[in-house]
C-alpha cells in the first residue's frame, strides 16, 4: 500500500496535460476495438483461432470485448485506473501471443505491443492528477 501512495504522489507531483491525453487516447482506442470486436464476431473468432482449443475460449472473447469496453471508459475518466489497466494486460499479452502462434500480422503486433507498453506505464504511473479518481480523493 506504501508503493501505491509513493507511487500517486510522484504522479500528482509531475502530471501533464500530454499523459492525461495519451491516457485518454489509450481509452479511445480500447473502446473502439471493444466495439470492433463486439460487431465483428468473425474477425473476432479468427484472431481467437490459436487460442480454439483452450476450455472457455467463447468466455474469453466475451471478456475481450467486455473488458475493452468498460476498462476504456474507465481509463478515458481516470477512475480505477490501475485496476482497469491491470484487467487489460492479460489480453495485450494474449493479443501479442496470437501473432506468433497464429498468423503474423506485423500491425497487428506493432499495437498489441505499444498497448502494452502504454498498460505497463500507467499500471505505474495511475490516472494522475487530472482524473476522478483525484478529483473523489480531494472530496474527503
Amino acid at each position: 500500500m506504501g508503493t501505491i501512495k509513493a507511487l500517486n504522489k510522484w504522479a500528482n507531483a509531475h502530471t501533464y496535460y500530454l499523459l492525461d491525453l495519451l491516457r485518454a487516447a489509450l481509452g479511445v482506442f480500447l473502446i473502439l476495438k471493444g466495439v470492433d470486436f463486439m460487431s465483428d464476431s468473425e474477425a473476432m473468432a479468427l484472431v481467437m483461432n490459436p487460442f480454439r482449443e483452450l476450455p472457455g475460449s467463447m468466455m474469453i472473447m466475451h471478456y475481450v470485448a467486455a473488458a475493452h469496453f468498460v476498462g476504456g471508459f474507465f481509463i478515458i475518466v481516470g477512475l480505477l485506473t490501475r485496476w482497469c489497466v491491470a484487467l487489460q494486460m492479460p489480453i495485450m499479452i494474449g493479443a501479442i501471443l496470437t501473432n506468433f502462434l497464429g498468423v503474423m500480422i506485423v500491425s497487428n503486433l506493432v499495437q498489441a505491443s505499444v498497448v502494452f507498453l502504454a498498460c505497463i506505464f500507467f499500471l505505474l504511473y495511475g490516472s494522475g492528477k487530472h482524473s476522478l479518481d483525484y478529483y473523489l480523493k480531494m472530496q474527503k
